[in-house]
Order: structure tokens, then C-alpha cells, then sequence
């Protein structure tokens, strides 16, 4: 579990498939510094289990499945990637409740500069609308967000207003138009729809 608070701004070092599925190394001195074999860290919203730490840098296997549901193939050496290591019972949950399990992928359709924060407008896959709410909150390459728009057509996306600290601090300050970003939806909004309906997305 996690908060969308990211903590660390690393770099993918290198991406070595084996078949459908890959070993990814990640540059990361904070994160890195007390990694284990077996904990959890999202890497761009990805809830990743840390394979071997060397130093600042550490691996972890990425299977098809991620691959399919999220933009982590497209990383190349040098990427600059999001990164939150798991939540504790101590930790304060300054975003919102992060499970790290990817729900599809976006297209940032559009960047407006404002004085201090800039717009940022997002398409999403359809599927995923009927989670998506004015000021509710969802996760984008891992950062928790707050909803400012949402419309639903003929296109379906979203709005978010990014902060200066949210634009220096993630990925999200230099991703321009046209890129993809991991998007999680609430996770309570679809326990509630199962609950009401009976049926499971």
C-alpha cells in the first residue's frame, strides 16, 4: 500500500528482457539505502518487489502482465521515474489510499500554464470513467491527485492542477503531449460499485 506522496525522483539504469518479461534496475539512493530483497516500491505508480539492491540501485522483475497494463515497457536508460516506497502504520497519509495495481494508461492531451500551477488534461480509457469524479482522487504515474474536471464526451477524460512542488518534484513537471502515464482509480469507488451491483469490473 501507498499514498502517492513520491519520495524520490530516480532514473531507470537499464531494462534486460527475458522473453515477455524483464529485469528493470533503478537508480534510487533514498529508496535504495534501506531496500530489502522482497519489499515493495512503486516505480511510476507500480507496485514493483525489489529482486537485489547494489549501492544506490535496485532491480526488480517486471512480468507480461505489467508490461501489458502499463507504460513501464517504454522505459529506456536514463528515464527519470516516480518513486514511494510502501506505507508503514506510522507513515501519514498526506494523498490517499495507493494500492500500486496500474488500472490502464493515459494520454496527456493537454498542458496549461497558469501563475503558479499548470492544468494538466488526460485522456483515459472509457472503462475507467465511471470511477473518475470532481474532486475525487486518482493516481498518475503514481502521484495522488485531486479530480478538477471530468468529461465524458465524446472523449473521456480529466483535469488535474499540479502544484509547483508536484511539477519539481515527479515526473509529471516535464511529461509533455502525447505521453503515456500509468493511471490507478480510486480502489474504493470499485469495491462500492461491486458491493451496489454484484458485479466485478
Amino acid at each position: 500500500m501507498f499514498t502517492g506522496i513520491i519520495e524520490e525522483l530516480g532514473e531507470a539504469v537499464r531494462l534486460d528482457w527475458h522473453g515477455e518479461a524483464a529485469v528493470l534496475a533503478i537508480r534510487g539512493p533514498l529508496v535504495a539505502a534501506d531496500a530489502r530483497h522482497g519489499d515493495s516500491i512503486a516505480v511510476n505508480g507500480v507496485c514493483l518487489t525489489v529482486v537485489s539492491v547494489d549501492g544506490d540501485t535496485f532491480t526488480v522483475d517486471v512480468m507480461k502482465e505489467t508490461f501489458d497494463r502499463s507504460a513501464l515497457g517504454g522505459l529506456a536508460p536514463g528515464d527519470r521515474v516516480n518513486l514511494e516506497r510502501a506505507a508503514t502504520l506510522a507513515t501519514r497519509l498526506g494523498g490517499h489510499l495507493v494500492q500500486g495495481h496500474v488500472d490502464g494508461v493515459g494520454v496527456i492531451l493537454r498542458r496549461t500554464p497558469g501563475e503558479r500551477w499548470e492544468e494538466v488534461e488526460i485522456e483515459l480509457p472509457p472503462p475507467l470513467s465511471r470511477y473518475v469524479v470532481e474532486k475525487g482522487s486518482i493516481t498518475v504515474d503514481g502521484v495522488s491527485l485531486t479530480v478538477a474536471a471530468v468529461t465524458d464526451a465524446p472523449q473521456h477524460r480529466f483535469t488535474v492542477s499540479l502544484i509547483p512542488t508536484t511539477l519539481e518534484l515527479t515526473t509529471l513537471g516535464h511529461k509533455g503531449v502525447g505521453t503515456v502515464v500509468n493511471l490507478e482509480v480510486d480502489v474504493i469507488a470499485k469495491y462500492v460499485e461491486k458491493m451496489v451491483t454484484g458485479v466485478r469490473s
